[in-house]
């Protein structure tokens, strides 16, 4: 007789503060989720705050052969995953809505509060 496995769904919240390009830690948050997304249980969703806000600037210019943190979001929102940004976080640093990356929404700290709430793990990168 056959043995049923059940998976029990459960979601991960990824809380990025980082700056994109001045260390690896966004970078890492980013693949680390890429990573998760093999697993069918798990949701990932990812909320970016601070300095971390500019990994979702459309048109990133980075060296051949160097990490592209727009691009690694784009794929992650290709999979379905939920990006939300900090609102006062954009307009701090002059950033409109229309220079972000397609998929990533303009987000509120009630809606982060939400995230935790309903999350299963919270990691801070």
């Amino acid at each position: 007789m056959e043995k049923k496995v059940y998976f029990r769904m459960y979601t991960i919240l990824f809380v990025i503060n980082a700056a994109c390009y001045g260390n690896e830690n966004a970078l890492n948050a980013l693949r680390l989720a890429r990573t998760l997304l093999d697993e069918p249980e798990i949701t990932i969703q990812v909320f970016l705050l601070g300095d971390a806000v500019v990994c979702a600037k459309k048109g990133q210019k980075t060296p051949d052969g160097y990490y592209n943190l727009g691009k690694m979001l784009q794929s992650l929102i290709h999979k379905k995953v939920d990006v939300g940004i900090c609102g006062t976080c954009i307009d701090a640093r002059g950033i409109e809505e229309t220079e972000l990356i397609d998929g990533v929404h303009k987000g509120t700290m009630k809606e982060l509060a939400s995230w935790v709430r309903t999350s299963e793990k919270i990691l801070t990168f």
